[in-house]
């Protein structure tokens, strides 16, 4: 068998009808895969474009490549494997239909073998559109990898080989290996399967083989159980990973061979000890995650995906839920190696839509090839322990409708019995129709005053004898109550419910001290998730603070340009906002004070912050105000009570900790210098941080994640570019365009920030910073050096340098400290 990347020499272009083609056919353009082909088009405000999708336009485009196929591949079977292609995907062969895909988020395999001439070319073309399917920004296209395989006609299946541990203790596990041979030959054929498993230093730890005996046309299973001594468990402080090398042999000639990467842990759950793994209980810090990677769209670029596993786990994050599709298998793989935790989400609707044209129209036709798709993706990765079968479904309130969620965990644990399953329920939702009913006899008697309202009464509906009764039977379904924005039910659920577990699986982003302690108090809720560990495109808008006149009410969604959600702890690009490091401290992980200031220049100004917003703090002291300016400064500390100096005076004490939320306000007059906050326990100093005025001229610092790249469609360097003085003092208010120039065996992919309402695109080699920032992506293009020249009027240009070596020579990564890290 031979595996190959199948992500260049792709094209793409505007797909338009068999009659308008007549008159010429669109321009197509050069791409690698994953690819967005929906990021670089122009946004409006023109009516059909939406704040959900971030007034993009809806898209048909279609993918060509063409390939040639040997003589030799007719004893053969050759698959082509796409991992993702959003949306309602058509694929033909030589413009024969061969496959068709409505979710864009399952993996998918299209046999060739019908279609191929051999010995010639032949041409693949994908057909891909968005168009009103999401409440949020998808993109279009094929943004996940795809993968060419060939095989000879007796052959291990495409998704063959499933790793389990159903009994581990401190001297041993039991490793069982199902591998699953499919016979598509005329004649009987005995086969043998030999599995090799290695620990994580590659020592050889077991070997099995075992004869397989298939009937022409038949599909069988060798099951094997290997003994591995003394095993390294997985978690989330030391992910373990083994390796099972399965090879397939004919008459001691191998025909194929496969590499699998598993680990070695369990899993416990009960009301008493919560979520338990390899016996010890863990709480889960959790962050919920959308499928974009900000300025590069909807393409899951593996580093990309690795990389924001990384920061978020950085930040203090030890688990992901997937919101609301399946992840990437990029992105499990990151999570496998760096020890962050999974729970992958099925589908945000089932039979209801919540958008004109989304996944409901297919849902009853496809759901169980989906979840097919996403348990055979997950099954290995010891990542993955909960599956959640649906986000705020609105059929979980109806007993009929609930059937459907009994139909999908039931399906799954057809499929997986070694994980969890959850529904991630909104009881507001849930009763929606009900809750639309009373907001329509209340008319303007005690209905919430707008979007900012919306929190607080969606908790008191969640809280109601109502939402307990709808949604017992959905509940009743799985193994982990999912409440999305109710936690106005945990301790009463303990008492009613008593063998029910919770997990919050959606959660105010600004109530995370409340829900923390929540969650450390009762050992039946085992973790937050908050939404959003990662801000997002589309839903414009949800966390921002709007200032409005007397008399306005506040809006949903913001308006054109508005393209980001700005509800997230990590931004866009990947830079910890102020949140992000109040979370840290609650988690109990951060004991350093944290400084943010608010603009002043809103001092005065009414702030109306929605559920999902924080605050508009940044940790700068450098403003454009007159001196004395009133300026509101946050500080978050675990310690007893915090001391701010101005300058080296005093401003005042004010407690901090636990018994006050982990933070306080100071009103300070604004005057450049130095701002100190000193942590202060039982009196005595524990630790202090600082905010520095910049001062003098702007330099240009330019950094990379990484400065060694390989070759290889997954591979990319991020270059974060500031603006800062001599003394390494970001400079936060002066934003101006830079220009970034990328030569020699790479290209650049991305360019721009986190600003939440850009009017610039993510494609030109100019664009400008924001709050100081702004991050390039290059991408390699083959081997050899690479230079990249940063350019902006007024100050020094800079110039960094990479190498990119070729695929499989493995270079030693140097690492440097990502900026998006401890800021």
């Amino acid at each position: 068998m031979t595996t190959t990347a199948f992500n260049d020499g792709w094209s793409v272009r505007d797909k338009t009808s068999i009659f308008e083609s007549l008159q010429g056919a669109a321009e197509t353009t050069p791409v690698t895969l994953p690819h967005d082909a929906l990021i670089h088009r122009d946004r409006s405000a023109a009516p059909g474009r939406t704040s959900h999708t971030g007034y993009f336009p809806s898209a048909t485009v279609e993918y060509t490549k063409t390939i040639d196929i040997p003589e030799n591949y007719r004893d053969k079977r050759v698959t082509l494997e796409m991992q993702g292609v959003h949306r309602d995907a058509m694929v033909y062969v030589n413009e024969v239909f061969a496959a068709q895909r409505p979710f864009g988020y399952s993996t998918f395999f299209v046999p060739l073998d019908a279609f191929l001439h051999y010995g010639g070319p032949n041409t693949i073309r994908v057909e891909a559109r968005a168009h009103e399917d999401s409440r949020w920004y998808t993109g279009v296209g094929i943004h996940r990898d795809t993968l060419l395989h060939v095989t000879e006609l007796v052959h291990i299946t495409p998704t063959g080989v499933q790793i389990t541990t159903p009994d581990i203790d401190s001297r041993r596990a039991v490793v069982e290996i199902v591998t699953t041979v499919q016979n598509e030959s005329t004649g009987t054929a005995q086969r043998t399967i030999s599995t090799v498993l290695r620990d994580p230093e590659g020592h050889v730890v077991a070997t099995d083989t075992a004869p397989l005996t298939l009937r022409a046309g038949s599909t069988s299973v060798a099951r094997q159980r290997l003994y591995v001594t003394t095993p390294q468990l997985w978690d989330v402080d030391s992910p373990s990973l083994y390796t099972a090398a399965t090879t397939l042999a004919d008459t001691g000639t191998s025909v194929e061979e496969r590499e699998t990467t598993f680990g070695i842990r369990t899993l416990q759950l009960d009301p008493v000890d919560g979520l338990r793994i390899n016996g010890t209980t863990v709480k889960l810090r959790g962050a919920c995650l959308h499928h974009d990677n900000g300025i590069l769209g909807a393409a899951t670029i593996g580093r990309a995906e690795e990389r924001r596993v990384q920061l978020l786990k950085d930040a203090g994050f030890n688990s992901i839920r997937s919101s609301h599709n399946p992840l990437s298998q990029a992105m499990l793989d990151a999570c496998d190696r760096h020890g962050m935790l999974v729970m992958d989400e099925t589908f945000d609707m089932w039979t209801i839509g919540k958008s004109a044209f989304d996944y409901s129209l297919s849902f009853p036709e496809w759901w169980e090839r989906d979840v097919e798709a996403l348990v055979a993706k997950d099954f290995n990765h010891p990542s993955v322990i909960f599956y959640s079968i649906g986000n705020e479904i609105p059929e979980t309130g109806n007993p009929l409708g609930s059937d459907w969620g009994r139909k999908i965990a039931e399906k799954i644990r057809s499929l997986d019995e070694t994980r969890f399953i959850t529904n991630s329920i909104n009881g507001f939702v849930a009763a929606i129709t009900d809750v639309a009913r009373m907001m329509a006899a209340q008319r303007e008697g005690e209905a919430p005053a707008g979007v900012n309202a919306a929190g607080d009464f969606m908790g008191a509906i969640n809280a109601s004898d109502m939402v307990t009764e709808k949604t017992a039977e959905s509940f009743a379904a799985v193994d982990v109550a999912g409440i999305n924005y109710g936690e106005t039910r945990y301790v009463a659920d303990r008492d009613t419910f008593p063998n029910r577990i919770i997990v919050g699986t959606e959660t105010f982003p600004r109530n995370i001290d409340v829900n923390w302690r929540l969650v450390e108090e009762n050992s039946h809720v085992i973790g937050d998730f908050t939404w959003t560990g990662w801000d997002y495109l589309g839903e414009v808008g949800i966390g921002r603070i709007q200032y409005l006149a007397e008399g306005e009410m506040p809006a949903f969604a913001a308006p054109y340009p508005w393209l980001a959600a700005w509800c997230g702890d990590l931004d866009i690009t990947g830079f910890r906002r102020p949140m992000s490091y109040y979370r840290e401290t609650v988690f109990g992980l951060r004991h350093e004070p944290y400084i943010a200031v608010r603009p002043p220049q809103h001092h005065d100004a009414q702030a109306f912050p929605s559920p999902w917003a924080w605050s508009e703090a940044v940790a700068g002291w450098t403003w454009d105000v007159p001196t004395g300016s009133p300026t509101t400064v946050e500080v978050y500390s675990d310690a007893d009570e915090i001391e701010l100096l101005l300058n080296g005076d005093s401003i005042g004490r004010a407690p901090t900790g636990r018994d006050h939320s982990y933070r306080t306000t100071f009103e300070v007059p604004y005057a450049p210098g130095q701002l100190t906050a000193v942590a202060l326990t039982a009196g005595e100093e524990v630790s202090r941080a600082s905010l520095r005025t910049a001062a003098g001229s702007a330099r240009l610092q330019v950094l990379a994640d990484r400065d060694h790249l390989v070759d290889d469609t997954s591979d990319l360097s991020f270059v974060t570019i500031e603006f800062r003085d001599a003394d390494g003092t970001l400079i936060t208010g002066a934003d101006r365009a830079v220009r970034v120039e990328v030569s020699g065996a790479a290209v650049l992919q991305g360019l721009g920030s986190a600003r939440p309402d850009p009017t610039e695109k993510y494609d030109a080699d100019t664009h400008t910073t924001f709050q100081g920032r702004l991050l390039a992506i290059v991408r390699p293009t083959g081997v050899g050096p690479v230079s990249v020249q940063v350019t902006a009027d007024g100050v020094e240009a800079a110039t960094l340098s990479l190498d990119v070596a070729a695929a499989g020579a493995e270079p030693a990564h140097e690492t440097v400290l990502d900026p998006a890290i401890g800021r």
